[in-house]
């Protein structure tokens, strides 16, 4: 295994942001080096990005074209992917590192993407993410949330919330959505689910985002999980990724012992970033 210099004081940066975000604490962003500081309109897309799929890129092509189509007047909003160190009713995501997963993002969007910038929260809520975009950087103005179908299924949920209209006023007077739809249909269901009669009056901040039905379908937990998949739908440097860290691997066998290799991997990355100087 070998990094650069250079790489490993980048990521001793990123780690060290990581740890400065405590999920306890009031509301908090920033942004990962080398990315914009957030200002105007913009549009943040949040996730585990457990692995990045060709969806994830063709919704940000997308929410890219929404941005240059709403900029008449104005300089187009600016976007961003963000992580959280605290997820929402997702399992507990160990492997790949949070901080792996922020890299590899990196340099797909350094390749594919290059205007894209990183955000890091410390909360998960979306109403908390955008308090955190406000106070963080004051020099933003309008905010959309950039999300899949699902998402704003559990948004408009009331399981999540004790007082659920009171929380979505509360978000809606500081973001604006805009959702992928899922499925062939994927539109109607959207509508429906906007217009019904406890939904209506939050209607006018959610916006269809159109998505090619090809990524409709596709699924991170799918590609963890081994589930056939083609070249299509994932990056080249996800599957490189997954082929060099053996991160969603089992354990190897040698001389009779269980080996993981990506947690070997992970104490040697800690411990290089840990002794670089930088």
């Amino acid at each position: 295994m070998y990094l650069s210099t250079q790489t490993l004081c980048h990521l001793r940066h990123i780690q060290h942001l990581l740890t400065q975000l405590q999920p306890e604490a009031e509301p908090r962003a920033c942004t990962v080096p080398g990315s914009p500081i957030p200002h105007g309109n913009i549009i943040v897309f949040p996730g585990s990005f457990n692995p990045p799929t060709m969806a994830h890129l063709a919704l940000l092509q997308q929410a890219a074209q929404f941005a240059e189509h709403q900029s008449k007047q104005e300089e187009a909003a600016l976007l961003y992917t963000a992580f959280s160190k605290r997820t929402v009713d997702k399992e507990r995501v160990e492997r790949p590192l949070l901080l792996d997963r922020v890299h590899l993002l990196e340099i797909i969007l350094k390749r594919r993407l290059p205007h894209t910038g990183i955000l890091l929260f410390n909360r998960g809520l979306y109403v908390e993410q955008a308090q955190a975009m406000y106070a963080s950087f004051p020099g933003v103005r309008r905010l959309f949330f950039l999300m899949g179908f699902d998402k704003i299924v559990q948004i408009l949920d009331s399981r999540y919330y004790t007082d659920r209209d009171s929380a979505l006023e509360e978000l809606f007077e500081l973001a604006e959505l805009l959702v992928a739809p899922r499925g062939a249909d994927g539109e109607q269901q959207l509508y429906a689910l906007t217009h019904q009669p406890q939904n209506a009056r939050f209607a006018r901040y959610i916006h269809a985002l159109p998505l090619s039905a090809q990524y409709r379908y596709l699924s991170s937990t799918d590609v963890r999980h081994g589930v056939q998949h083609t070249r299509a739908d994932t990056p080249r440097e996800v599957r490189q990724f997954i082929r060099e860290t053996r991160a969603y691997a089992p354990p190897l066998q040698r001389a009779g012992k269980e080996v993981d290799y990506y947690d070997e991997r992970v104490k040697w990355l800690l411990q290089r970033i840990k002794d670089e100087q930088c």
